[in-house]
């Protein structure tokens, strides 16, 4: 068996969607929403993120920086286990460091690896957290917090920017999807049943 013959019963092409932005930038709710759109259409897809993977490949991890690059290199490697299997693997981390994305794409071949810059204005963004993570690193409760006390390195070049901070999350996942039948991950839609189809 191989990835070929996976994505051949798959009816699709297995790809790492990473996307990366500040905390409350909406990646994971914005991963969900799109892995909801691949699976209404049949395809074989999965979310990593701090939900599932801090909690058990990386609960030995805290948030140095250190730590940081060693949480996203283990994702890197297990998103790179699923793209094999021939998955749409959605990986939603802040994942701050330019060279730790590089290194995430180096792992897979040019066009297995699509990132996407979920891009929100800090202000935005702490209005947004429900957990008041941005308060307790204002005042110093959480130390080497990304956009306060750490920085976030934006992409230069992702292969897609989604304004999560002005557009809704509907028009995010329509862009990202157009994305994918752009790049033959999924199929263009079928006028004439106003439906999408995974490919041969």
């Amino acid at each position: 068996m191989d990835r070929t013959a996976r994505q051949r019963q798959n009816r699709h092409r297995g790809v790492i969607l990473w996307f990366t932005g500040l905390s409350g930038a909406g990646k994971s709710t914005l991963a969900h929403a799109v892995e909801l759109s691949l699976h209404q259409l049949g395809c074989h897809s999965f979310v990593l993120d701090g939900d599932n993977v801090r909690h058990g490949l990386c609960a030995d991890l805290g948030f140095s920086d250190a730590d940081r690059r060693e949480n996203i290199r283990r994702v890197g490697e297990v998103a790179k286990l699923m793209l094999e299997a021939g998955l749409i693997t959605l990986t939603a981390f802040i994942s701050p460091f330019d060279a730790e994305r590089r290194f995430a794409r180096r792992l897979v071949a040019a066009g297995d690896f699509i990132e996407i810059y979920c891009r929100c204005d800090l202000e935005i963004c702490e209005q947004r957290d429900v957990k008041g993570l941005y308060r307790k690193a204002r005042n110093g409760e959480i130390r080497q917090f990304t956009g306060i006390s750490s920085p976030y390195e934006a992409p230069e070049q992702p292969e897609l920017i989604v304004d999560t901070g002005r557009h809704d999350l509907q028009t995010c996942v329509a862009q990202i999807m157009d994305l994918l039948r752009a790049n033959g991950v999924i199929q263009a839609k079928d006028p004439a049943r106003n439906e999408s189809h995974a490919p041969d």
